[in-house]
């Protein structure tokens, strides 16, 4: 099959997916369009000009970086339909009206470039009856793709063919929105609101009916089906509300219109309390109250009694929340058997879901994987329906619900499939199984696809049952302690795992990467630090040198804050290049780490800085000697003339605010990643790019950098960096341990005591940074702040 070629994409509609949709688009680089109906007053561009300026000002950002909204072409309908002509994607993303969708593609049709892919960003309508005003000519090449709201944030992506769509058509997109866009693909059938939002919203109206029947308030329901359950912590009524009480009615009404033959159909009634909020205009967040309302600071919920707003945060009782740490097993048994009203909620919820989705599988979804993936990216569960109920035991879940079933006590009265209780999936004690995923359709376990874009996830996904390799068992070990394992997996290039709670940096992982690089040198073509989950490396461990401490004092401290400083410098000068593959939490000590490789391949959701200030300390691993470093070297780059200090200022005022870049974008602005450095849409490719990346440089006859001296800016930058910070000490902006904290940063990037100018080297600068370093460890206010964040985890402000 050729590659699918995607130079430039369309967004049709400037509302709030659409934007978000380009938005994204722009964050993995893919050109992009957006249209719009032209402005009836000024400029015709003028509803998109809104929408692009709107994106700017959201929370949580829909950019990685809010300059590049910019980067969105403007367009509208009535000048500019020659624009399509050079799309290779057009994503129609309007209003749900069928009407108004099937008028717009008349009108794009004589512009859909011949090789070009459509697509409908519809939640819900029928993908195939949208197809059906189509020129001949598209039909093959249409589709469903239907993001999750926010575009940026949401895994999920869910791809719905037609009887016309030809298959390479679905196989290229697929390709494209894993690799390009960075999204987890889940393949819906043609049925009304397809996969997530089918059984998530069927769940939803589920739990609102059973919390009447048990008489439990919005936030106690909220605070049982959030974390404690394993789903997103916004819960149930909470998410109504991010969403949208007006967008999830949509959704609903789907139902009811279209699934008049469903057996759950009459729960799909919309509940009165949800039609009264409508009626009044409460739509949730975005109208200042739905079932919850901001009143000054304090949050209040809907008393459903009264339709008044009362005090809210009331929490889950503490016996149910201790069954909930419970093994999935032993949790739904004591659910089930327990007599108090919230467990006897949550087992009702459960078994619900259980029984909708065994009863759905056949109509809704090719196999029970497609509904556990759609439900952990699009809902936030960390576990699908299908997993929790193989993991508390197949059979044994299978007869309780019939025998609720048998009881009246559940939604509906249809009985469980006959799959579910004979056959293979009993045999095999559930749905998901090393051969495959069970399809109720066909019969059988079905494995997954098998396309080349998947070649480049050594650890995708997995679910419960599929016997997945573990990626910290897999390869060939070559050195292990405590916290960090050091592997290969193809015998070329080194791997180095922290292993370690956030992937704290103690002194064991420094031995390990002093380790890793000794082994890669031998016998290597390069190294790779990566670890697989979301946190790349959340600092240093400060907890596991208070031992030292509380014997020695900072005296204590310093020969092992010199070991973790030649650790960093060992790895930059390493003979083998060394790649940092980081995704999620790279602070601190991690931030430190990732500068010092020789190149960072980083998922594009990567929230980096050197936040040491936090906890009443400076960087002491080099980042400030590589902020020293760097201006040094823009500053000669630049051939302007420019001295050192005028590229400092904003690495020191980074390192002095603990500003952490919110994504790899932007971190690339702050200087944490270079122009050199790859950004990664796609969390299980990081492996994969940061592997190969390692090999490339091998292959073109890598060599460490030279170690050399460079200038600084001495006395007159530390001078001019006090007396800002002074000012804003004296105006009450920052404390007096602030301006402590940021006069130590300043000696250090300025290089102390000397001339504008003077040539210094790394040793020099990390001497300053630990002797800071050491001696605010004696200091009492940042020993208040170290146990303030070591009790609490959040910064304390003294």
């Amino acid at each position: 099959m050729s590659r699918f070629q995607v130079r430039k994409v369309a967004v049709l509609g400037a509302g709030v997916m659409g934007a978000q949709i380009a938005a994204h688009l722009v964050n993995v680089k893919v050109p992009v369009v957006l249209f719009d109906l032209p402005a009836k007053e000024g400029p015709k561009n003028g509803i998109v000009t809104k929408a692009v300026e709107g994106l700017k000002k959201l929370k949580p950002s829909p950019l990685g970086d809010a300059a590049e909204a910019a980067l969105i072409q403007q367009a509208n309908y009535e000048e500019h339909l020659e624009l399509l002509k050079g799309c290779d994607l057009i994503i129609e993303a309007i209003a749900e009206r069928m009407d108004w969708k099937l008028d717009l593609y008349t009108k794009i049709a004589p512009y859909v470039a011949e090789h070009a892919i459509v697509a409908s960003n519809t939640s819900g309508l029928s993908i195939t009856k949208l197809s059906e005003v189509l020129p001949e000519s598209i039909k093959p090449r249409f589709c469903g793709i239907h993001f999750f709201n926010p575009p940026r944030y949401m895994y999920l992506v869910e791809l719905i063919n037609t009887p016309t769509t030809r298959p390479e058509v679905i196989d290229q997109l697929e390709a494209f929105v894993t690799t390009s866009v960075g999204k987890g693909v889940v393949r819906a059938k043609d049925t009304p609101n397809f996969v997530a939002n089918r059984v998530g919203i069927a769940g939803m109206m589920a739990t609102m009916i059973e919390a009447e029947k048990f008489g439990l308030t919005v936030d106690v329901v909220d605070d049982l089906t959030g974390k404690k359950l394993g789903r997103a912590s916004s819960g149930t009524f909470r998410t109504a509300d991010v969403v949208g009480l007006d967008t999830m009615a949509h959704v609903v009404k789907t139902m009811q219109d279209n699934l008049k033959d469903d057996p759950f159909y009459s729960t799909y009634a919309t509940p009165k309390v949800l039609a009264g909020l409508i009626e009044k205009g409460a739509l949730g967040q975005k109208a200042g109250g739905g079932f919850y309302k901001k009143v000054g600071k304090e949050i209040q919920r809907l008393d459903f009694a009264t339709g008044e707003y009362v005090a809210g945060g009331k929490k889950a009782d503490d016996i149910v929340a201790r069954m909930l740490k419970k093994p999935a097993a032993d949790r739904i048994k004591l659910l089930r058997e327990s007599s108090n009203p919230q467990a006897q909620f949550l087992w009702s919820i459960l078994r619900d879901s259980f029984h909708y989705v065994a009863v759905h599988l056949a109509d809704i979804a090719d196999t029970a994987r497609e509904i556990d993936f759609a439900m952990r990216w699009g809902f936030g569960s960390s576990q699908g329906p299908f997993e929790l109920w193989q993991s508390a035991g197949w059979t044994q879940v299978a007869q309780w619900i019939a025998d609720d079933i048998a009881a009246g006590k559940t939604l509906s009265s249809a009985p469980l499939p006959a799959w579910v209780t004979e056959g293979p999936v009993a045999a095999a004690g559930g749905v998901h199984t090393p051969e495959g995923s069970w399809s109720a359709a066909e019969g059988k376990f079905k494995p997954r696809a098998k396309l080349p874009v998947y070649a480049r996830q050594p650890f995708p996904e997995s679910l419960v049952g599929e016997g997945a390799a573990d990626p910290l068992k897999s390869g060939t070990e070559l050195f292990k302690n405590d916290e960090i394992r050091v592997w290969t997996l193809d015998g070329e290039v080194v791997i180095a795992s922290i292993t370690a709670k956030l992937h704290l940096i103690s002194p064991l992982v420094t031995e390990g990467l002093i380790k890793a690089v000794e082994i890669a040198e031998a016998d290597y073509k390069g190294l790779v630090v990566w670890s697989p989950d979301d946190v790349f490396s959340a600092g240093a461990n400060l907890e596991s040198l208070m031992p030292v401490f509380m014997k020695m004092g900072s005296k204590g401290i310093a020969p092992e804050e010199k070991k973790l400083q030649d650790a960093m410098l060992r790895i930059r000068y390493a003979n083998v290049p060394v790649v940092a593959a980081m995704r999620g939490l790279a602070l601190g000590g991690g931030c430190e780490l990732a500068i010092h490789c020789a190149r960072r391949v980083a998922h594009v959701e990567s929230y980096v800085g050197l936040v040491e200030v936090g906890v009443g300390l400076v960087p002491g691993a080099g980042g400030l000697t590589y902020i020293a470093r760097r201006a040094a070297e823009m500053a000669a780059a630049g051939n302007s003339g420019a001295d050192v200090f005028t590229f400092l200022k904003d690495g020191f005022l980074s390192a002095a605010t603990a500003k952490v870049a919110t994504s790899a974008h932007e971190a690339k602005k702050l200087g944490y990643l270079l122009e050199s450095d790859v950004i990664v849409p796609n969390k299980d490719e990081l492996l994969h790019v940061a592997t190969a990346t390692a090999k490339g440089m091998a292959e073109a006859g890598y060599r460490p950098p030279h170690k050399a001296v460079f200038p600084v800016a001495g006395r007159s930058g530390i001078a001019s960096i006090k007396g800002q910070v002074a000012n804003m000490r004296d105006g009450g902006f920052v404390s007096a341990h602030d301006y402590h904290l940021a006069a130590a940063i300043a000696d250090v990037v300025c290089g102390g005591e000397v001339e504008a100018g003077s040539l210094v080297t790394e040793e020099y600068l990390m001497a300053l940074e630990r002797k800071h370093f050491c001696s605010l460890l004696d200091n009492p206010k940042t020993q208040e702040r170290i146990m303030g964040m070591l009790q609490t985890g959040k910064p304390v402000r003294n």
